[in-house]
């Protein structure tokens, strides 16, 4: 079934075409999220191929978080440098095929997402309050 003839694929194509830069970042968390859990999954599956594959998508999304942080904020120095430890973490743990690695990265990812989130919250407050 083509992507666009799928009701879901069309919501998720929709959700995105729609968010804010908040949201998309969100969206990033839970995606990297989503391959850790599939990476440890596939670890104690012993599919060896597919939690490579997981974990290496979970490094794509971190990488493309540090690459759209605007590096003017200290903040986003410090995120650099904790998105740059994560990935480090994930290569280990995918040469080792260690999933309380990836849980410990699963846990940072947890945390940043539940700030964002609050950020987000906090920023549609400010703004519809002085709309």
């Amino acid at each position: 079934m083509a992507a666009m003839g799928n009701p879901y694929q069309q919501y998720k194509q929709n959700s995105v075409n729609t968010a804010g830069p908040g949201e998309l970042v969100l969206m990033m968390y839970d995606g990297a999220l989503k391959c850790c859990r599939q990476a440890c999954s596939f670890i104690e599956q012993k599919d060896i191929q597919n939690s490579n594959n997981s974990i290496i998508k979970a490094q794509k999304i971190i990488t493309e978080l540090m690459s759209s942080l605007d590096m003017n904020y200290q903040v986003s120095n410090n995120l650099y440098s904790l998105y740059s430890y994560m990935n480090s973490r994930l290569i280990q743990a995918n040469i080792n095929k260690d999933v309380q690695t990836i849980k410990e990265v699963e846990t940072m990812l947890e945390e940043l997402k539940d700030a964002w989130k609050e950020a987000v919250r906090i920023n549609r407050q400010q703004v519809y309050s002085h709309s």
